[in-house]
């Protein structure tokens, strides 16, 4: 890219994701844990919109501004300066590709906010593959994991938008297969910090899960039978104790017919595996209403055959806004939750 080429924008998915399996190995001597973790995005997704250009004239600086927009319970505690992932990622490529000029964020937010969902990570990563291109940093995709892992332990992982194994404290990430499955996702009011769920972990004295090669086999497959069983997150029994709605929405979502159920991330959001012909019992559904917000999720499969893979983001020409889209149909709790 030159140094006075014109600024080009790129409006890309962010994609929210579920953990099939989440296992904690021990807490390091830096504070984080170890963990192994299968990681599907969903077809749920923010869209991220970057106006940008790069130069790298010494004399001048790097601006960077980010407008976050949505429906209020999407958008709710999501920061709008440099605290914000998405930010932090244009601020941790810019300096290690050397940039200057600048780069206007714009998110629509359809995934809820500290759910364990992945939302904040995941614009983070829509954020580094889109300038990573604007910008002509060239970076392949070590270089741009490197760069990830400094901004937040789930980035990595969501760079590809496909099915990933990560390891590590989240750095270590690789392809892996994963048949797109239905999900219902319930979320609610209230969030669960990652230092809460894993210090719970620590304080609970919990214990790692089992070998998770029968879950990789299943998960590749797309057998729900199978892998419903199967489906486990080491932080969820800690969670859970603390937090008996969450619990009783995992009972609820195998009540109504999921073959299995799990907490995404550190929480609070669960997600229940739906058979093949996406059957559930409608009455459990509108209990479910009541506790949080309730949404039919289709997960994505490996590409093209090649597990991790990813196509280059869509360029387009136009302004830095987000494009006028269809808001994430979320049925929303009646009563606020406990």
């Amino acid at each position: 890219m030159t140094r006075d080429s014109a600024p080009r924008t790129v409006e890309v998915g962010a994609p929210a994701k579920v953990n099939l399996f989440l296992r904690v190995l021990g807490r390091r001597p830096d504070g984080y844990h170890d963990l192994e973790t299968l990681v599907v995005p969903l077809k749920l997704a923010d869209r991220v919109r970057v106006h940008a250009r790069a130069d790298r004239t010494a004399s001048r600086t790097l601006s960077v501004s980010l407008e976050v927009t949505g429906e209020p319970e999407l958008t709710r505690g999501v920061p709008v300066d440099e605290t914000n992932l998405a930010v932090r990622a244009a601020h941790a490529l810019a300096r290690a590709a050397g940039v200057r000029g600048f780069a206007e964020l714009a998110i629509d937010k359809r995934v809820p906010n500290a759910a364990g969902l992945g939302g904040g990570s995941a614009d983070a990563a829509a954020v580094l593959r889109a300038l990573n291109d604007l910008w002509g940093c060239g970076m392949g995709p070590e270089e741009l994991s490197a760069v990830a892992a400094a901004v937040g332990s789930d980035v990595p992982a969501l760079l590809a938008a496909a099915p990933a194994l990560a390891r590590g404290r989240g750095e270590v990430v690789e392809p892996a297969n994963a048949a797109p499955r239905s999900w219902l996702l319930v979320t609610f009011s209230f969030g669960i910090s990652t230092a809460e769920a894993f210090g719970w972990w620590d304080e609970d004295g919990a214990v790692t899960g089992p070998d998770p090669g029968p879950a990789l086999a299943a998960a590749a497959a797309g057998d729900a039978a199978a892998l419903g069983p199967l489906l486990a997150n080491d932080l969820e029994a800690p969670v859970l104790r603390r937090r008996p709605v969450i619990a009783e929405a995992r009972e609820r979502l195998l009540a109504g017919g999921c073959a299995g159920a799990v907490l995404c991330g550190s929480g609070a959001s669960m997600a229940g595996l739906l058979p093949p012909d996406a059957a559930f019992d409608p009455a459990e559904e509108a209990a479910l209403a009541r506790l949080g917000m309730v949404q039919r999720v289709r997960s994505l499969g490996s590409r093209s055959g090649r597990p991790g893979s990813a196509g280059p983001p869509r360029l387009e020409r136009g302004s830095p806004g987000p494009k006028p889209g269809v808001a994430a149909d979320w049925t929303r709790a009646q009563t606020p939750s406990p």
